[in-house]
């Protein structure tokens, strides 16, 4: 639209209403002009601005530009032409401005500085005579420089835009692998880690065991008469039950360690310290649970019991060890008189599962 504003005056017209006709008619074309710029700046920032009902304000106005120099002449339009072009072009400089802040694109930075100079350059137009202002070389030139600067930021604040969306686009896809992970690696029914994060942090959790001469135990918990629960009142009070217990747990148990959903009724639980201090936590754990307010509105005889390993110095495998744990809950289990039937009817699984092991 700025080529044929500045075409459009070039030829020499020998009636002097087709010379006011053109100068309208560029002014109209540079008004135009400067609201795609805005336009622009609106699209890009999202903000809406410019809506389908302003379209209708360019009717009159071009109908004034194209009128009024052949019936007035041309000092009609070109001081309210440049005025009008150089509040467009300021407000479009104003929303890039934005786009700086927000973005911190130095691209959108140079465009709003260029748009800032036509702004400037047409009010020294509109303060200017009509003639000057037509053949100035000097009002040229700075137009030229500007346009090749806006060029400049333009083009940069394209490549700008393509790597922020390629950061957006990284950091989204950032966010879904660590949800990804989080889903893979998390019990859904009760929040605790499971079997695939103790394969993920096994290794590293050892070798820090070793190498910072770090005690390490294991506590294998099972949840007392869980499958009575289950058979007698559904098992949506089964999992009610786990997901208590769950909250218990990490409620219990350090920030620094772990707690794990083993399966079923099953939790392991990943401690720092000595078999010794591991058995007072499990001891603590039992009377806290039993003692709980809330453990009134659980099923009668629910509670825990729990196997507790100390983890030896160059073990590189925890899994024969969650065994040991599990052989050692039954025994804690078997010490209660409510689930010593339970821990008998158990007792060839745990073989079979210290069989299997050897």
């Amino acid at each position: 639209m700025l080529s044929p504003a500045y075409l459009v005056l070039s030829p020499a017209f020998s009636n002097v209403r087709l010379t006011h006709a053109a100068v309208g008619v560029s002014q109209f074309l540079r008004i135009c002009s400067a609201i795609m710029f805005l336009w622009s700046a609106d699209l890009y920032r999202q903000t809406r601005y410019l809506r389908s009902p302003w379209e209708k304000l360019l009717y009159p106005l071009a109908a004034w530009f194209l009128l009024a120099p052949v019936a007035f002449g041309e000092g009609a339009v070109l001081a309210p032409g440049f005025l009008i072009n150089a509040v467009l072009l300021a407000g479009a400089a104003s929303m890039y401005v934005a786009i700086l802040v927000e973005r911190r694109m130095v691209g959108a930075g140079l465009t709003a500085l260029v748009l800032l100079g036509f702004s400037i350059t047409n009010v020294t137009a509109a303060l200017t005579s009509a003639g000057a202002v037509q053949t100035s070389s000097d009002i040229f030139l700075v137009n030229a420089v500007l346009s090749i600067m806006s060029a400049i930021g333009i083009h940069l604040l394209v490549f700008e835009d393509m790597t922020y969306e390629i950061r957006l686009t990284n950091r989204r896809l950032e966010a879904a692998r660590e949800e990804l992970l989080l889903a893979a690696t998390t019990d859904p029914l009760t929040g605790c880690n499971n079997r695939r994060f103790l394969e993920q942090v096994m290794d590293r959790e050892l070798q820090r065991h070793t190498r910072f001469s770090l005690p390490l135990s294991l506590l294998f918990i099972d949840v007392n008469r869980f499958k009575a629960v289950n058979d007698t009142l559904g098992h949506d009070a089964g999992d009610r039950v786990l997901q208590y217990v769950a909250r218990f747990l990490k409620r219990h148990i350090r920030e620094a360690d772990y707690v794990f959903r083993w399966g079923g009724d099953e939790f392991l639980v990943l401690i720092t310290c000595i078999e010794e201090e591991a058995r007072q936590k499990a001891a603590a754990l039992k009377a806290a649970f039993d003692a709980a307010p809330e453990a009134g509105d659980l099923p009668p005889g629910i509670g825990l019991s729990v196997g507790i390993v100390e983890v030896p110095a160059g073990t590189s495998d925890l899994l024969p060890l969650v065994n040991e744990a599990d052989v050692r809950m039954y025994r804690d289990k078997g010490a209660r008189p409510a689930d010593r039937d339970k821990a008998d009817d158990a007792a060839p699984r745990v073989r079979r599962r210290k069989g299997a092991s050897n």
